[in-house]
C-alpha cells in the first residue's frame, strides 16, 4: 500500500518549488524509466505493476526502492490520463557546465523556450542528432517538469541541461553563434561550423534584443512560396529539427569529402 505521505510528495513534484527542495523528479512509463535506469540517473524509487518488475528485473535493481503497486495505486500517483506501468522517483543530477568540454560540438542554445512540450522535444531533437548539451536561459521552462520529461521520450537520460547566464556564456565563448530569424542567410547556404551555438529564441518573441547582439550568424528556413502563401512561423522545436538536420547533412557531406 501506498502511503497517504507518499501520494502527496509524489503530487508535490508537479510543482516546480517542491522539485527544488526535493531535489527530485517524476518519469512515467516503460520507455522513459528504463532509459533512465540505463544512465548515470539516480533512481530513489519505482513503482510499478508486479509484471513489469518482473520482466525488468535487471533493470530494477538499479533503483534504491522499488514497490509493488496496484493499477489503481499507479493512477494515484499518475499525471497521465492513462497511467503506464511504471512511475520513478529520480534525482535531479548536479552536474557543472564546462565550458571547455561542452565547446567540442555543437551546442542548443535556448533562449526564454516556456512550452514544456517544445522543451521536451529539443531535448529529443538534440539527442537524435547527437548533441549532448542544451544550454537554457534562466527563464526556460523547468527540464523536470513532467511534461517536459514525457516529451523528451527518454532523451532527457542523454542530454546534460544547464540554466545559466546565456549571454555571458555566449559573450565568453569565443564560438560562432547562430541565431534563427526571418531575415538572415538561408540555412541552405550558410556553411556550419562544427562547433558553436544554435540559438532558438521564445516561441512568441523569437530571440531577445540582448541576445540577438551576441549573434554571429543569423539564418532563416525559407518558405515554400508555391500558392504564394505559407505560415508566418515554425514551432520552435521544429525549427530546430530542421536546422540540426542540415548541419547533419553539411558534416556527413564534409566526412565523405575527407575519407
Amino acid at each position: 500500500m501506498i502511503s497517504k505521505n507518499e501520494i502527496k510528495f509524489i503530487r508535490s513534484l508537479s510543482l516546480k518549488k517542491f522539485r527544488i527542495q526535493s531535489g527530485k523528479f517524476v518519469a512515467e512509463g516503460s520507455k522513459i524509466v528504463a532509459d533512465l535506469l540505463s544512465s548515470s540517473f539516480k533512481i530513489s524509487t519505482l513503482y510499478a505493476l508486479e509484471n513489469w518488475i518482473r520482466s525488468n528485473s535487471q533493470l530494477s535493481q538499479k533503483a534504491d526502492s522499488v514497490i509493488a503497486v496496484s493499477a489503481d495505486e499507479l493512477k494515484k500517483i499518475s499525471s497521465l490520463t492513462t497511467p503506464n506501468q511504471v512511475l520513478a522517483i529520480a534525482d535531479i543530477p548536479k552536474t557543472t557546465y564546462d565550458a571547455e568540454v561542452s565547446s567540442q560540438s555543437m551546442i542548443i542554445a535556448l533562449d526564454d523556450i516556456r512550452d514544456p512540450g517544445n522543451l521536451g522535444t529539443i531535448i529529443r531533437i538534440a539527442d537524435w542528432f547527437g548533441y549532448r548539451t542544451i544550454v537554457c536561459s534562466e527563464s526556460c521552462v523547468d527540464a523536470y517538469n513532467s511534461k517536459t520529461v514525457q516529451a523528451s521520450m527518454g532523451s532527457i537520460a542523454r542530454v546534460e541541461i544547464f540554466y545559466l547566464d546565456l549571454k555571458t556564456v555566449l559573450k565568453n565563448s569565443g564560438l560562432a553563434v547562430y541565431g534563427a530569424f526571418l531575415d538572415g542567410r538561408t540555412v541552405y547556404d550558410e556553411t556550419f561550423d562544427k562547433t558553436g551555438f544554435l540559438v532558438i529564441g521564445n516561441e512568441a518573441n523569437g530571440i531577445s534584443p540582448e541576445i540577438e547582439k551576441l549573434i554571429t550568424h543569423k539564418i532563416f528556413i525559407p518558405a515554400g512560396n508555391t500558392f504564394g502563401m505559407h505560415a508566418e512561423s515554425l514551432n520552435a522545436s521544429i525549427a530546430t529539427a530542421v536546422i540540426c538536420s542540415e548541419i547533419q547533412r553539411q558534416s556527413l557531406k564534409k566526412g565523405k569529402r575527407t575519407e
